[in-house]
């Protein structure tokens, strides 16, 4: 899995200078360095799986469709595709939002925050992820010890995780915002948005764990909801809505998203405790 990933990494870092500063193709040549660094992890991932060193080789004869296990794989993986598309539709309407209330200098606020949430986001969705096959398959094999030593370990270190970088980032904003710009008109504007923006970084961590543990656990319907809940229940009418209540203009829009944070957190997490807390309490093996 790493060898993959590391492939296609190290593969676009060579070749997109090659292709935009040696062969002057510039954005063109950064889309084609990608391309092919995508096909190199492709390549690499099927001489794998049809190789020696893996334990389960792909075979022709083993494509055939479970129509069973393909709904349930779709159901799980339709959590996945909402948050992405859920994120994509609140982007645009933060963005459009902004440039009313704040014009392009705002946009750029954004971009910039969003841009740090996703490198101190990173290790809590590789956590969270990680923790999935773990948690799935001593669910699956009745270890209901371990499935809750293994929500409880994943769910403690992303909330200290957050808390910590949650004081970090009050104390160094300027840091970070520098890292993506050096505007000094758009540093200065970024400094109280961003604060406002963290505020309750942590919260976030329990909606995560919370997700991460109803997609172990195959309990597709919960992951899909509290998707939605926090994204489109939530921010959308949230950005709309407070921007105009107290004159808060661009600090409602900015709000808006630790608002989500503790409502949408709390609940998921609250919601997933009781859940699986009710099918953990059945007898199991150790």
């Amino acid at each position: 899995g790493m060898m993959t990933v590391l492939l296609g990494a190290i593969s676009n870092i060579i070749l997109d200078p090659v292709f935009i500063f040696v062969f002057n193709m510039g954005v063109k040549g950064a889309a084609i360095a990608t391309v092919i660094s995508q096909f190199l992890s492709a390549a690499w991932i099927v001489f794998f799986l049809t190789g020696k060193k893996t334990i389960l080789k792909l075979r022709l004869r083993n494509f055939k469709l479970n129509s069973r296990l393909v709904k349930d794989i779709t159901m799980l993986g339709l959590s996945g595709f909402v948050a992405s598309i859920t994120n994509g539709t609140v982007q645009i309407m933060c963005n459009a939002t902004l440039q009313h209330y704040g014009g392009d200098l705002y946009v750029g606020v954004m971009t910039v925050i969003n841009s740090v949430r996703e490198i101190v986001s990173m290790p809590v969705s590789g956590l969270t992820n990680g923790s999935q096959p773990v948690i799935g398959y001593n669910y699956g094999a009745g270890s209901y010890n371990r499935v809750r030593s293994a929500i409880k370990f994943m769910s403690t270190v992303c909330i200290l995780y957050t808390l910590a970088f949650w004081g970090i980032l009050n104390l160094f904003p300027r840091f970070f915002i520098g890292i993506f710009s050096q505007d000094p008109q758009l540093v200065e504007a970024a400094l109280p948005s961003l604060r406002v923006y963290f505020f309750g970084f942590f919260m976030m961590s329990l909606q995560f764990s919370g997700q991460s543990v109803f997609v172990a656990l195959g309990k597709s319907k919960q992951a899909v909801f509290f998707s939605l809940l926090r994204k489109v229940i939530i921010v959308i009418p949230l950005t709309l809505l407070l921007p105009q209540l107290f004159h808060l203009g661009t600090t409602g829009v900015f709000l808006a998203e630790p608002v989500s944070n503790f409502i949408g957190g709390a609940a998921c997490f609250t919601t997933m405790t009781i859940v699986v807390g009710k099918e953990l309490s059945r007898p199991h093996i150790n």
